[in-house]
């Protein structure tokens, strides 16, 4: 049986003092998620210039799980193309369901990657993944709304 998420102390760090909680009131692109298992809500917003994900935040309530995971998240895609950003949440989500990853693949999530053992408690899978898949979402309508205008 793996150790509790709860010893884990990026988990408990990111939880009690998020960096990227608040509202981004200069956003250029948001999104809404919500995991109906448990109730847990988050709005991800980020401020784009062109391909560059210039800031990120996030505002909603959840579990320790959600909440540290959309902090870690939304560090490490600040400073990020939106094809590194979704390469970044493929991999999170790969390793959160659990896929290998190389070494490499671990130092790219950074300390998303001390999640890992998450993958092992089905329970909490779904609350990991909600700050990412809200990311895809956030993404993927870019993605249709570049095509729409082109």
């Amino acid at each position: 049986m793996p150790a509790s998420i709860y010893s884990n102390a990026a988990l408990m760090d990111h939880n009690n003092h998020p960096d990227y909680k608040y509202v981004l009131d200069d956003a250029t692109h948001q999104h809404d998620g919500i995991n109906p298992s448990c109730g847990d809500e988050m709005t991800l917003y980020l401020k784009m210039d062109g391909d560059v994900i210039e800031e990120a935040s996030f505002e909603g309530h959840g579990c320790a799980v959600s909440q540290a995971s959309a902090d870690m998240m939304a560090g490490l895609i600040e400073g990020q193309t939106a094809e590194e950003a979704e390469r970044l949440s493929k991999l999170f989500i790969g390793m959160i369901q659990g896929k290998e990853l190389s070494e490499q693949d671990k130092e790219d999530l950074d300390e998303a990657a001390e999640l890992e053992s998450i993958s092992h408690m089905p329970s909490r899978v779904k609350c990991a993944e909600l700050a990412w898949r809200t990311l895809t979402g956030i993404l993927e309508d870019r993605d249709e709304e570049s095509a729409t205008t082109e």
